[in-house]
């Protein structure tokens, strides 16, 4: 059994049949998530790791300029 990682809502996923990269959406909150790894099972949010590397870029771009 499969919890949605935002809403605790089993997902009812069939975790032989998921591979890395796939794309499982929560049918009670609506949340996307991508499947990072299958051995353990791990789910991130959709657009999480854009974000972080945005951030990243930023904080640079405010070091370059002091």
């Amino acid at each position: 059994m499969v919890l949605c990682p935002e809403c605790d809502n089993d997902l009812d996923l069939d975790e032989d049949e998921l591979e890395e990269g796939d794309a499982v959406s929560c049918a009670e909150c609506g949340s996307d998530f991508e499947v990072v790894t299958t051995d353990p099972l791990d789910l991130r949010p959709v657009g999480e790791d854009d974000d972080e590397e945005e951030d990243e870029d930023s904080d640079e771009d405010e070091d370059d300029e002091e």
